[in-house]
């Protein structure tokens, strides 16, 4: 098992086929290729993306990061690229974008294929080395940037249908990498649910019976679902053991794992996944994407996708 430690974040290792990709990206890091870093919700792709950083020439510089699905297109704009005093209502003074914050590191950008198509044409003019003005500003902008990027979408698909630019999906491509579900490396597991157990107190300790059950679930949310069922079982476990009883009552259940045990891989199984979900939670949206390891902005916008608004399934809350 390998423990790293990458930009204050712990990183546990056990599966050949982390520690392979691992190896990977200790060879790409020292290079300033572009990086997308692509994976199911949960599996980790951020870890991955500091990895780079800390492997990288630029460790000693700036690592910046931001979530392009958490802002609207208004502000993110002014976040990455900065704005000058009264640029717009509410900018009472100049402020550096985080373009210039990353000024000789690292530029970390999550939730890649939620970018609109005017960001996308001016992220690729920056990416193309070209300067930039702060939004209101009259003075180019020069930056010496490395850009890692990352998604759970299918950006491949997403160019075949217009929502994503081809050159700027090669522009992020020039090093792909790919980190596999929970389901497929499960030597992974156990030392991840050791590792989130042993936060929450030495005196912890999992029955022989649940470490079996945690190594047979297809985990659809993968890290972040176990990081969840671990912490739940060590709050509300009554000793110091924690027994397959301390585990979510639908821990077990087949039926929706199974739905999900392809997720993400044909459109078809995703859209039946999508469906138990929401049938599961009667329509309701943000607890059928926790469900789903998705963002509900995400699953909104799979129903569209897929034509799901009307359905008998009620979709709105």
């Amino acid at each position: 098992m390998l423990l790293r430690e990458f930009i204050g974040v712990p990183a546990v290792f056990a599966s050949d086929a982390m520690q392979g990709l691992l190896a990977l990206v200790e060879k790409v890091a020292v290079t300033n290729a572009t990086v997308l870093i692509t994976g199911e919700s949960g599996t980790g792709k951020e870890i991955i993306a500091r990895a780079v950083h800390h492997y990288s020439l630029r460790s000693s510089r700036s690592w910046v990061d931001l979530n392009c699905a958490a802002l609207p297109e208004s502000l993110l704009e002014s976040e990455l690229f900065g704005h000058e005093k009264g640029a717009f209502s509410g900018a009472d003074s100049s402020k550096q974008g985080l373009f210039e914050l990353a000024h000789g590191g690292t530029l970390f950008l999550d939730e890649i294929g939620d970018l609109d198509p005017r960001m996308q044409v001016k992220l690729l003019r920056v990416l193309d080395g070209a300067s930039y003005y702060r939004v209101g500003g009259v003075k180019k902008v020069s930056v010496n940037v490395r850009l890692v990027a990352a998604t759970n979408q299918d950006l491949k698909l997403a160019v075949q249908e217009g929502r994503f630019r081809s050159d700027l999906y090669h522009r992020l491509s020039q090093i792909p990498i790919c980190v596999p579900p929970l389901r497929e490396r499960r030597d992974d597991i156990a030392p991840l649910a050791l590792h989130y157990l042993a936060q929450h107190g030495s005196g912890f300790r999992f029955s022989p019976q649940v470490l079996e059950k945690l190594c047979s679930h297809d985990w659809p949310g993968n890290i972040r679902e176990l990081r969840n069922v671990v912490m739940r079982a060590s709050v509300l476990a009554p000793g110091p053991e924690i027994t397959v009883e301390d585990l979510p009552e639908d821990f077990t259940r087949s039926s929706f794992s199974a739905a999900l045990q392809n997720f993400a891989v044909l459109p078809d199984l995703e859209r039946r996944a999508i469906l138990a979900a929401l049938e599961e939670t009667r329509g309701h949206q943000q607890r059928a994407a926790d469900k789903l390891g998705i963002s509900k902005r995400t699953l909104q916008r799979k129903i569209r996708a897929y034509g799901m608004a009307s359905e008998r399934v009620l979709v709105a809350g």
